[in-house]
This record gives C-alpha cells, structure tokens and sequence, in this order.
C-alpha cells in the first residue's frame, strides 16, 4: 500500500481513502466521505469526540437529529441518558471517547419531521473504515459496543445483544470489548416500571465495564 503524507502533515491517503493520525484531521477527513451515500441527506458528519488516551470509547449507532444538527456525538435524549447511567455506573464521562458505528444521520421525512432509520450492514461496514481509524488514535484498553449496528462495527460481524451482554470479550491488539444496549431502546418504552427495570440492567452492565476497569488498573 503507498501513503502519501498531505499538506498539512496530519492525513494520509491511500486507494481506499486517508489515513489520519490526529482527531482534528479524522473530523476534516470524515465530513470529506464519500464511502456510502448517507452524506447526501445529512447536514455534517459528526466525528467521535472525547479524550485522545481515552481508557473506554463508547461505540453508538448513528448521530440523531440533534447530533446532526450540532456536529456533536450523543447530545440529544440518548446522550442525556447516557451520561446518568455512565454517572451512576461510576463512570467519569469526561475520560471517556464516544463515537457511533456511522457518521452520518441516516432518515426519512415524515412531514418536517427526520426520522431516525436503521444504517444498513453495507452503511456500518463502510464506515468501520473512520471507526478503526479511532481506534488506532485513540487506543482504548476498553469499547463498549451500545446495540446491535455498534456490536457489527466493534467486533467486524453481528452478534445478538442479548446473549452478549456481561462478557467480557477479547478483540485485537489486547483490546476487551464490552456488549450493551443503546440508550435510546429506553427511552422507547412506554412503561414506567420495565423502563426502570432496563435502566437497572443497563447501569449493571456499564458497572462491569467500571469493575474491568478497576481491576485493570489496579
């Protein structure tokens, strides 16, 4: 394979697409896409965002509405949820990285309104390219994969959530994946009680991913 350095001296390109080794360059490279069709409906891209030597990267679906429209992963609903649970886990938000399997909002209209709609396999297996990418810059020891696209794009194939979640599971270069929901499947659910029921299990899992941690480090 031939690189080619750019002018800048942070990207790199090859016959697939750049290489970048910074985070500001990956966010330039990224809103360049042209890997699948999903840039042609959607406002930006919206790169990972977080700490570079981040220990856990948290791996979504897509950017929704709100991510779109700021350029910002998890701000909306989910992203709310999301940091409740990573705080209630005992997870500091701030050292983690928090990324999605696709970079761009995928939708239909209904009216004014842009529907989230599910990133086909071909969509999350195109844009794994800019997700490895992540991984080589910010070299997590711990990705959590949050739902089914996340879990296609962390370990390369899809796998069932439900018989995933509370393993630990090895990936390359020493990596320990780890599978859960995606915040938004709670907030889905019409009943008081199973929402709590699932925010509970969702906590447990983020507080095993907390306990490997620990564990590692110590």
């Amino acid at each position: 394979m031939v690189l080619r350095r750019s002018v800048n001296g942070s990207a790199y390109g090859n016959a697939d697409g750049p290489v970048v080794t910074t985070l500001a360059g990956l966010a330039e490279a990224e809103n360049g896409c042209r890997r699948c069709p999903l840039y042609r409906d959607a406002t930006q891209a919206v790169p990972g965002e977080g700490v570079r030597n981040a220990t856990v990267m948290l791996v979504g679906e897509q950017p929704g509405d709100k991510e779109d429209l700021a350029g910002k992963p998890f701000v909306g609903p989910a992203g709310r949820l999301l940091d409740r649970a990573l705080e209630d886990a005992g997870i500091d938000r701030r050292k983690t990285f928090v990324t999605n399997a696709v970079k761009h909002f995928k939708h239909e209209m209904r009216g004014k309104r842009r529907l989230h709609k599910r990133p086909s396999a071909y969509e999350i297996d195109r844009c794994r390219w800019w997700y490895k990418l992540e991984l080589d810059i910010v070299a997590p020891e711990i990705v959590v994969a949050l739902g089914a696209s996340a879990t296609r794009a962390v370990f390369g194939r899809s796998l069932p959530v439900g018989a995933s979640r509370g393993r630990t599971m090895p990936l390359a270069e020493g990596r320990t994946g780890f599978v859960t929901i995606h915040p938004s499947a709670l907030l889905r659910i019409k009943d008081d009680e199973n929402r709590h029921r699932e925010y509970k299990a969702f906590v447990a899992d983020l507080k095993r991913v907390a306990g490997h941690l620990r564990r590692a480090s110590g």
